[in-house]
């Protein structure tokens, strides 16, 4: 190797090794508090802050496990139940919300088309916080704070959801197939179900994945709406059960292995639909 070949090679290798370091402290980055977690819900109370996390002395994971479900008269389980009604139905019905509004502004003509969409794009970047309040105000007129449906008809209409809709509605469903199935007769709504939304399956997908993080990880829009435990999510329920631990430490453990268990939903989620979220994530990338 002649002595240029060498200087050309030096800068690649170096900047390979540069994000090769990159990436591995990132990987460490969100990997160790997860470890941390899993480490410490197999732990007791006095173990907790006195042992060694890597020790296998004082293994509570199954004590843990039935503590954080007896606690407080079984709360845990109920707060489960619902952050999935709120996450999965929520998702669900939110994504299909979504995919439909962002078909309709691909794909078809009306007024105002690019000044509405232009008002979807401005509201991705509102904070939901700043949204609480106002939201407050409207359920408290209309009857719903502190119920179900103060936390759950919110979270249905997500602007970015509507953006990412648009996108795969370009992508995936040509306007050729739509015409065919309009010549055969089909209407608009037969030609949606049964043509279009087929095709949206990956970018479905991709958007409920998006909704379902946000809303399972949805936290200040349930603090502000409700006030009956029997109502939280798991988030919620969380963070009072950590509030209560500076008084009582015992609920120290139950709060870490509520944390571990409420991973767990998403983990499933994203290792199970992995396939259909690569392949919505590349919609729209070549033409």
């Amino acid at each position: 190797m002649s002595a240029a070949d060498s200087s050309l090679l030096r800068p690649k290798l170096l900047g390979r090794a540069t994000v090769n370091v990159v990436v591995a402290v990132s990987v460490l980055y969100t990997l160790l508090p997860v470890l941390w977690l899993v480490l410490a819900s197999a732990k007791n109370r006095d173990a907790l802050f006195s042992s060694d996390l890597l020790s296998l002395s004082d293994f509570s994971l199954l004590q843990n496990l039935k503590d954080v479900f007896a606690m407080d008269g079984g709360l845990y389980g109920r707060w489960y139940v619902n952050s999935l009604l709120y996450a999965v139905i929520g998702a669900a019905v939110g994504a299909l919300v979504s995919v439909a509004c962002g078909y309709a502004f691909d794909k078809y003509r009306f007024r105002h088309k690019e000044k509405l969409f232009g008002l979807v794009l401005a509201a991705v970047m509102v904070p939901q916080t700043v949204l609480a309040l106002p939201l407050y105000l409207m359920a408290s007129e209309a009857g719903l704070v502190n119920t179900f449906w103060a936390v759950f008809v919110p979270v249905l209409f997500n602007p970015f959801g509507v953006y990412l809709g648009r996108i795969f509605a370009r992508g995936y469903v040509p306007d050729e197939v739509l015409e065919a199935a309009r010549v055969d007769g089909a209407g608009e709504l037969t030609t949606y179900a049964r043509v279009a939304l087929r095709m949206l399956g990956p970018g479905l997908i991709t958007v409920f994945l998006f909704q379902l993080t946000a809303i399972w990880n949805n936290f200040f829009l349930p603090m502000v709406m409700l006030s009956d435990q029997d109502l939280y999510p798991v988030s919620l329920g969380l963070y009072q059960w950590n509030s209560s631990a500076s008084v009582s430490p015992e609920y120290y453990p139950v709060v870490i292995m509520g944390s571990l268990l409420a991973v767990l939903p998403l983990i499933l989620a994203f290792v199970l639909l992995q396939r259909f979220w690569r392949s919505g994530l590349t919609a729209g990338a070549v033409k």
